[in-house]
């Protein structure tokens, strides 16, 4: 029967937690004001209150605190190891293994070397250290073959960390560093899991390695593509069900211990399942961000600090005051730095780097942490280190992570971009407040037909490459499947979708807008719909098309075909835009410029001053309160008196209005200017901006009008300006528009 923990337990360690944390947080941020990593304070804060120093200066007090005993030890160190898991859990969430592939012979060759080099360098010094470095269970190839490890892996965590300060995480040498300390990672957790089923098994047993290793490759086969779906298809469910974030982390737990609880079992260490959960639930496309970062927050702020300061406690700066010890702690320093260093060095610069860039990574290689203070925190568990041992690693690496930053400062004042560097930044920063480069997954609902090929077409055009789609049909329950032509019209739109990964489904349901919002609300970032070509004559929306724009939650893109073509899908040789300087006309912007970008085509940027003889408002005022039923006998573009065509910028235009009128364009040339389009501007005069729009277009033969929109309510039905559902029935153009929530902050 189990007993609930006296006060003599209890008390110590809420007073562990307390202290703990309370110090490695200070630490950490006064660390961080220092710009070095925060890891680098935590881990100091369990020297300080370990036997180095708090345990020397009140043996009594740090004694009632820090009991030797096994339960008082177990309970912190319960709370260590759960903090290992999240900490490797969030480490997976950003390991991102198509990286390692984009890197390509710089990753490979640099990840190679980089392991092998002080791999070799660390297990011939640890043959040559003294006994009183290794512990109790410890026997010479075991001991020998931890310290190697613990010497040559790169600590991502670390490295991500220091890099994210220094903003390099978007320059080449960041992503490179990143994809080898990853490498680095993946091979250290499966080389120290398969040294911890050698101690447990009590040697090297060729049987039981064979085993061990082939248990392990099956986990990892079996996690990243069977339990890679299971993690879909429970994150959609939870999704589904409307449970939110708070289902997501508790389902993300769940599958980080059960993960780790499997690879326990298998002989290897917990931490490695917990990592690669982390990568299968971090490529989910149906995770909840907000999950990712609630746990992110929690062992960032708490767990780790924990973990890293629990490391510390057990660190014993005394036991390697002796002359002797310390010679030994500065020569393994020395034997791990330098073979890092050279191991990157070479094989940088086998990967066709320069002597600069070499340099640079060898010293941002040199970075260690996590995976080194689990590795000695689960030596001294087996018996393989000491005290001696544990603190010799533990110091190693707090004293390269602490230099790591510095020196990687200097290294990279010689390191220029390349010009394909410098254009990639270029480009990022362009996307850096887009709205459709954020967009990862995308949604076209389809019935079959040119309208769902056309924005299907258009949405192929305007996504990022990596952008995966998914083409929905709804059918209604009463229409029997025999007759339902579902696949065909799932087909006709996914054919145009290029390489996107395209994912297809079906749905019934007697409400198909309510199907499609339900789906919808899945973590899509972008709903892409084909207006059908009855409203032009109705001037009403199809219920379907009413009720998503009113309802949805996300951006829609919204496609109608021209008329000058009929239903042929536009070639896209030049597009019409206004340059009005709001969110709504530079999200229109970016999507003309993206279209342009990929076609070739021209943008003509548009921006509409009053006429002087008439209100500009006017026409707005007398047209009514309308929802895409344009009375055509006061529709806002028709005037008596037609306004003149646009020219190029220096129109004779009101003298007040000019100087705006050309800081606006201008300002918008410069946007579109950064995406390496052929742009043209116009000031145009018109009773209404739209107007002026609809005039350069025709007098441009533009092929497509893109826009920029809000919902509104208007007597009771979804309302997008009066210009823009004026241009959806009258334009000859084809006309894109992409449509924000009535919730979405758009000036």
């Amino acid at each position: 029967m189990l007993e609930p923990l006296g006060e003599h337990v209890l008390l110590p360690f809420i007073l562990q937690l307390l202290l703990l944390l309370l110090v490695a947080r200070l630490l950490g941020q006064f660390m961080r004001r220092l710009g070095q990593p925060s890891v680098v304070g935590e881990l100091g804060a369990g020297l300080i209150l370990g036997p180095s120093l708090f345990g020397r200066v009140a043996p009594e007090l740090a004694g009632f605190v820090f009991p030797s005993g096994e339960v008082e030890s177990s309970l912190i160190l319960g709370v260590a190891q759960l903090g290992v898991l999240l900490l490797l859990l969030t480490t997976g969430f950003e390991t991102d293994l198509p990286l390692l592939r984009r890197l390509g012979r710089t990753a490979v060759t640099t990840s190679a070397a980089s392991l092998l080099f002080p791999l070799a360098a660390g297990y011939a010094i640890a043959l040559a250290l003294p006994e009183a470095f290794v512990g109790p269970e410890g026997g010479p190839v075991t001991f020998a073959l931890f310290i190697s490890v613990a010497v040559s892996i790169s600590a991502l965590a670390v490295s991500g960390r220091i890099l994210t300060e220094m903003d390099l995480m978007r320059r080449d040498i960041g992503q490179i560093i990143v994809g080898v300390a990853m490498a680095n990672e993946l091979v250290g957790w499966v080389l120290l899991g398969l040294l911890t089923g050698i101690v447990l098994g009590g040697g090297i047993n060729v049987a039981s390695l064979l085993v061990t290793v082939g248990s392990l490759a099956v986990f990892l086969v079996a996690t990243l593509t069977l339990g890679q779906r299971l993690v879909d298809r429970t994150l959609r469910g939870l999704l589904a069900s409307g449970s939110g974030a708070t289902g997501a982390v508790t389902a993300t737990v769940l599958f980080a211990l059960a993960a780790a609880a499997i690879t326990q079992a298998i002989g290897v260490e917990a931490a490695l399942g917990a990592f690669v959960a982390g990568i299968v639930l971090g490529r989910s496309r149906y995770q909840s961000e907000e999950a990712k970062e609630t746990l992110e927050l929690v062992t960032r702020t708490v767990f780790a600090p924990i973990f890293f300061a629990t490391a510390g406690i057990f660190v014993d700066i005394g036991a390697l005051a002796t002359p002797r010890r310390l010679l030994w702690l500065v020569s393994l320093l020395a034997v791990a730095v330098a073979a890092k260093f050279i191991g990157s060095y070479l094989g940088t610069r086998w990967g066709g780097r320069d002597h600069e860039t070499a340099i640079a990574m060898g010293v941002g290689l040199n970075a260690r942490g996590t995976l080194e203070i689990v590795l000695a925190t689960i030596a001294l568990s087996l018996g393989v280190f000491n005290v001696v041992s544990y603190s010799t690693v533990v110091l190693v690496a707090v004293i390269s992570a602490l230099a790591t930053p510095t020196l990687l400062r200097a290294a990279l004042h010689r390191v220029v971009p390349e010009t394909a560097e410098a254009e990639r930044l270029e480009r990022e920063d362009v996307l850096s407040s887009s709205v459709i480069a954020s967009v990862d997954r995308a949604l076209v609902p389809t019935r079959g037909g040119a309208n769902s090929e056309l924005a299907a077409q258009a949405l192929d055009l305007v996504l990022q490459p990596e952008a995966s789609v998914t083409v929905l049909t709804v059918h209604s329950p009463d229409h029997p499947d025999s007759e339902c032509v579902c696949e065909q019209a799932l087909d006709s739109a996914a054919v145009h979708l290029g390489d996107h990964p395209v994912e297809r489904r079906r749905a019934v349901a007697d409400d198909p807008a309510a199907a499609v919002l339900k789906e919808a609300g899945l973590g899509y970032g972008l709903l892409t719909l084909g207006m059908t070509e009855g409203f032009r004559d109705s001037k009403e929306l199809s219920p379907t098309l009413r009720d998503l724009l009113a309802k949805s939650q996300v951006p829609v893109l919204l496609v109608r075909h021209g008329t000058q073509d009929g239903r042929k899908p536009p070639e896209y040789r030049r597009l019409t835009v206004p340059a009005t300087g709001t969110r709504l006309a530079r999200a229109a912007e970016e999507i003309a410029s993206t279209l342009a970008s990929r076609t070739g085509a021209i943008l003509d940027l548009v921006h509409v001053v009053p006429r002087p003889d008439r209100d500009p408002h006017e026409e707005h005022a007398n047209a009514g309160s309308r929802s895409f039923a344009t009375n055509p006998s006061r529709d806002p573009g028709r005037s008596e008196d037609p306004a003149p065509a646009s020219t190029r910028s220096g129109l004779d235009a009101p003298v007040g209005e000019l100087p705006t009128a050309q800081g606006l364009l201008a300002k918008a040339m410069a946007r579109v200017g950064r995406f390496g389009v052929d742009a043209e501007g116009h000031i145009s005069q018109g009773v209404s901006p739209y107007q002026g729009v609809q005039q350069v277009a025709d007098s441009a033969s533009s092929d497509a009008i893109v826009l920029g929109a809000q919902v509104r309510s208007l007597e009771g039905q979804p309302f997008l300006g009066h210009g823009t559902e004026y241009l959806l029935e009258h334009a000859k153009q084809t006309v894109l528009v992409v449509v924000f929530p009535s919730n979405e902050e758009t000036t």
